[in-house]
């Protein structure tokens, strides 16, 4: 189940919050759908919902905040636009990097992709799939964990009527095996047919929470659809005959042949056809659009489509050109709907706090007349469900609690004022009004209640000395959603980011000793956004994605090429030094080729999450985790010197087979030459996947891998000043007179050849660069959790 409290936006300058004190919820085992136009606040909701975006309100699944579960996408499938893939990576091998980021093994790609009738498809990339086709794959990616809840985003927009009656399926599927479906949509006819409730959002507010059937009774036009051939006189003879009969006939030409008649019947529209022998291809009831027609008396039947009313009005129809415009709820409808106070008060308690049904049996028993029920499930029930009405915009009576009469200082407060802190919408909905002008929104949200146990209860009515047996009437209760009043402060919700207020001036001090409930702010609890999920499996899935695409091996074979072509080149020029001449290093150029294919691939390990984020398709960033760094760290550089290795031995094999075993010579100290090489090339991959992690791009990866060589040595080269190998002469006697210990294995070789790498400018400038950028990695990172 979602339930969600007071979900306002934050307001940007002079424009007001997108959505403003909006609370629903989704029942398990049922679809729902929150309806509304572009404008109306349906993304803003989900967002603030899935904690992406900063707000006010919270939302429990399954009675808990998205915060507080440890593993969000295991409890909430969320689809939020196309899939933001890699375009060369094929669908089986994207689920499968998304399985590993999850913790899931392999098999469950496969499984999916036979769910959602992709199996024929699973080796096409996915820059090639239809709107369609990436529509199933999002929803493959949204189940792959197997969530019990499924939100989803105009799921079906640009989506053809098959395609989409397939994905209404497929929800409907998910809701009977027990999970919950929320999505949102614009067009009502969809809502009406695929959900089992619809939530009407409208300028930010929520104007109606109402069963499909009562949705389409209460706010569909019931229509005619006609196709003839001589459409326009039919239109001209049903417009004279309600003219004539004075019947509130519309007829609206579609376009072509096609005509769509309000407010009369199949039988009316063919009888007058047959008489004036007019050619009829279609005769059938639709559900329409939400238009002026819609009224809330008329009568549904079993499909929810209301039967047309004959009754006299002042003027005629007449043919209109296009879809009337879409109506608000009237005063009769809104009067309409009151009358069903039990579903009513029903449904506002259920939207205070995540509450049971045994909770909701005491709070109706709170709520009759002439009984003060003071024990401590009462008190919780009346508490829960004046947090319910404080999160929908309703304000009971100042000075009203359980059981307790209004004082001289607190005037009671009459019918009418508590009916204009809040309408009914009809089925039951919420329509949210301001009554008060600007400022009613926020009145309304000032409605506070307080859960406390039954022995505190009763103790500060005994102190206080206000407990009375005065109770509102059910007539009364029906109308402003209020059981019994409301306690004096604000239910804390579970697991909410609740902040804490001062206590209010002129209450009396209680005695020391005596427990005293929290004083919270009269606003919903802060929203903050939800860091994105680091990877479970993070070297599972960097090795994934790494493998997944065609990048790295056409980097590495590239990279292979023109380093032999090159080292063919020096040794036909000469005056290259040996151990140059196996690199394919000339002089001229900053780095060997071998170290600028490291540096790009180690940039393409954050470069590429940054432009594609699948890790977190609905945050459009990558998640600052030294897990995912580490991982990115061991692959970049087991590459690296897979990359080292077989760029010198290619080289020198063709330099054999070229020139023979003149230039294939191993020179006499080819350990530390070796593992100059070595951390030269492991060094500018990891340069290039710090780079691009701090900087969020392949490009600036790549331009500090290339700044070290052309920046950053020639610093170095002036600091040390030959220092270094005067430095690197004599140090294992130092470190053996120091440590008075022997080097076993004759250790001493291994760490002169280490220090003379770091005794060199450019292992001195890429250790320097290095530890910048791992500082700067460090530091972003803490400063996002920070935030």
């Amino acid at each position: 189940m979602i339930q969600a409290f007071g979900l306002t936006s934050n307001a940007r300058k002079a424009h007001p919050p997108a959505i403003d004190d909006v609370s629903f919820e989704a029942r398990a085992g049922h679809v729902t759908a929150l309806l509304g136009g572009a404008g109306a606040g349906k993304t803003t909701a989900l967002r603030l919902m899935l904690e992406l975006q900063p707000g006010r309100g919270v939302t429990y699944f399954k009675g808990r905040p998205l915060h507080r579960i440890a593993h969000p996408a295991r409890e909430v499938g969320v689809l939020l636009g196309d899939v933001p893939g890699h375009p060369a990576r094929s669908v089986r091998g994207h689920l499968r990097m998304l399985c590993a980021a999850s913790g899931l093994p392999a098999r469950r790609a496969d499984e999916v992709l036979e769910v959602v009738g992709l199996v024929s498809l699973r080796e096409e990339r996915l820059d090639t799939l239809s709107c369609g086709v990436d529509r199933r794959l999002g929803l493959a990616c949204a189940l792959l964990p197997d969530p019990h809840t499924l939100v989803l985003d105009e799921p079906t927009d640009g989506l053809s009527a098959r395609e989409a009656q397939w994905l209404h399926e497929m929800l409907r599927a998910h809701a009977r095996q027990g999970g919950t479906v929320l999505f949102t949509t614009a067009d009502p006819k969809e809502a009406a047919r695929t959900a089992d409730r619809v939530v009407t959002l409208d300028g930010g507010r929520l104007v109606a929470d109402q069963d499909a059937k009562e949705f389409a009774r209460t706010r569909l036009r019931p229509r005619v659809a006609v196709r003839s051939p001589h459409a326009a006189r039919l239109a001209a003879l049903l417009t004279k005959e309600a003219r004539t009969a004075r019947r509130s006939v519309e007829v609206v030409r579609e376009g072509g042949n096609r005509l769509s008649v309000y407010g009369s019947t199949t039988a009316d529209v063919g009888e007058t056809a047959f008489r004036n022998g007019i050619l009829i291809h279609q005769l059938a009831d639709e559900v329409g659009d939400m238009g002026p027609g819609a009224e809330p008396g008329g009568g549904a039947g079993a499909d929810g489509v209301r039967s047309a009313r004959r009754e006299p009005v002042a003027s005629h129809s007449s043919v209109a050109s296009q879809e009337p415009p879409v109506a608000q709820a009237g005063p009769a409808e809104r009067k309409s709907a009151r009358s069903g106070s039990s579903s009513a008060d029903r449904q506002s308690a259920s939207l205070g706090a995540p509450v049971t049904d045994a909770d909701d049996a005491e709070s109706s028993r709170a709520a009759r007349p002439g009984r003060a029920d003071t024990s401590p499930a009462a008190a919780k029930a009346v508490a829960v469900r004046g947090a319910a009405q404080g999160g929908r915009g309703e304000r009971p009576s100042a000075g009203e609690g359980p059981g307790r009469a209004p004082g001289p200082e607190q005037p009671e407060a009459t019918s009418a004022t508590s009916a204009q802190a809040g309408e009914v919408a009809p089925g039951g909905g919420k329509a949210v009004h301001d009554a008060g002008g600007p400022g009613g929104a926020a009145s309304a949200r000032a409605a506070t209640a307080a859960g406390l146990d039954g022995s505190a209860d009763a103790t500060t009515a005994s102190d206080t000395g206000r407990a009375g047996a005065a109770a509102p009437s059910e007539s009364q209760a029906g109308r402003n959603g209020v059981a019994a009043g409301v306690l004096a402060t604000r239910t804390r919700l579970p697991g909410a980011r609740n902040g804490t207020g001062k206590p209010r001036a002129g209450h009396a001090v209680r005695p020391e000793g005596a427990r005293a409930p929290d004083t919270l702010s009269p606003l919903p609890p802060p929203i903050s956004v939800l860091p994105a999920p680091a990877p479970l499996r993070p070297l599972r899935y960097e090795i994934r994605r790494a493998s997944g695409v065609g990048t790295g091996f056409f980097t590495c074979g590239a990279a292979l090429v023109v380093s032999v072509l090159m080292a063919v080149v020096l040794a036909r020029l000469g005056h290259t030094p040996h151990e140059r001449l196996f690199a394919a290093w000339p002089r001229e150029l900053p780095l060997p080729p071998a170290a600028l294919a490291a540096g790009l691939l180690g940039a393409l390990a954050f470069g590429d999450e940054f432009r594609h984020p699948a890790l977190a398709a609905d945050r459009g960033t990558v998640p600052r985790r030294l897990g995912l760094l580490t991982a990115k760290l061991l692959v970049s550089g087991a590459t690296a010197l897979l990359l080292a290795f077989l760029t010198v031995g290619c080289d020198a094999e063709v330099l054999y087979l070229v020139y023979g075993r003149e230039l294939t010579q191993v020179p006499a100290d080819w350990l530390s030459l070796a593992a100059s090489w070595f951390a030269l090339v492991v060094g500018c991959a990891w340069a290039g996947v710090l780079a691009a992690g701090v900087f969020r791009s392949t490009t600036a990866g790549l331009a500090a891998v290339l700044a070290v060589p052309v920046l950053v040595v020639p610093l170095v080269h002036q600091a040390l000043r030959g220092s270094g190998v005067r430095m690197a002469a004599g140090f294992p006697m130092r470190m053996r007179e120091l440590l008075l210990l022997q080097w076993p294995f004759g250790g001493e070789r291994y760490l002169v050849a280490a220090v003379r790498v770091f005794a060199q400018p450019m292992g001195a400038a890429l250790a320097l660069a290095l530890t910048g950028l791992l500082c700067a990695y460090l530091s972003t990172t803490l400063r996002t959790r920070i935030r």
